[in-house]
């Protein structure tokens, strides 16, 4: 959307700053979505699943659905969402396009874009349609900038330190999912080629190797004390092949799980 002309932008009608009601929720679509719809996150807490995908949303969280997404939500009823929501299509070919989910660190700027597009139409602003496919110009440039910078540069050596050591408590703690390099540098905040070494020189040890390491040490646990057998530790720890679980726990611990049992 970078090179898209903003005339091309073609306005909806459905777009406003709501705080939900309590008993909201945002039933999943029996119709892909029909155009683009910017999803932003003012505050409060819920869940949006996207294709099927779950997403945690807090302040901060914004969303492009585009022609042909499933989407539904729900939220916290004591911590109702505030939310903006932009429909709209564009008439002509598109070549980069944001990606469909990120957590926004600095909010400031984008709110205020937000703001303005809400207000142009609350009067009869002289120009309004034409302002405002500025503005939603300008968001989609944001967004993409957001896409290309490196989002560790705007991260405190602090921060960035809370960040490794929350995500390898998250580890630690859901020791049977699938955990992916990607997901969890989105989750920091970080690219994923920055979060790996980082995640190495912070914890000792490769995120790979972090992982394994958290579910052998979880299946020695439920071997010895769950009274749980080997195919049933493998299985709760995510493992399809109970033979590559032996040869991965023997390959830690030197024994194999069937000795611990």
């Amino acid at each position: 959307m970078l090179h898209t002309a903003p005339s091309s932008y073609e306005l909806k009608p459905a777009f406003a700053k709501i705080t939900c009601e309590p008993n909201w929720k945002w039933q999943k679509r029996e119709k892909p979505m029909a155009n683009y719809d910017l999803f932003y996150v003012w505050s409060g807490e819920g869940e949006v699943i996207l294709n099927e995908e779950s997403f945690a949303v807090s302040k901060g969280s914004c969303f492009l659905f585009r022609p042909g997404d499933f989407t539904s939500a729900t939220h916290h009823p004591q911590k109702p969402l505030t939310l903006t929501y932009i429909h709209f299509d564009v008439e002509q070919d598109i070549e980069e396009v944001p990606q469909s989910f990120r957590q926004l660190i600095e909010t400031v700027d984008f709110e205020h874009l937000l703001s303005r597009y809400v207000r142009l139409f609350l009067t009869k602003t002289y120009a309004a349609e034409i302002e405002a496919q500025l503005v939603l110009k300008q968001l989609m440039i944001h967004l993409l900038r957001e896409d290309r910078e490196e989002p560790y540069e705007r991260k405190t050596s602090h921060q960035l330190a809370e960040s490794i050591h929350e995500i390898a408590n998250f580890i630690r703690q859901n020791p049977g999912a699938s955990h992916r390099i990607q997901d969890l540098a989105l989750r920091a905040q970080l690219s994923p080629r920055y979060f790996s070494v980082k995640f190495k020189e912070m914890i000792g040890m490769s995120v790979q190797t972090y992982i394994i390491r958290s579910r052998i040490e979880r299946a020695e646990h439920l071997l010895h004390h769950a009274g749980m057998n080997v195919t049933e530790v493998a299985d709760a720890l995510g493992y399809r092949d109970i033979f590559f679980f032996s040869r991965q726990f023997k390959q830690y611990t030197g024994r194999s799980p069937s000795e611990i049992r």
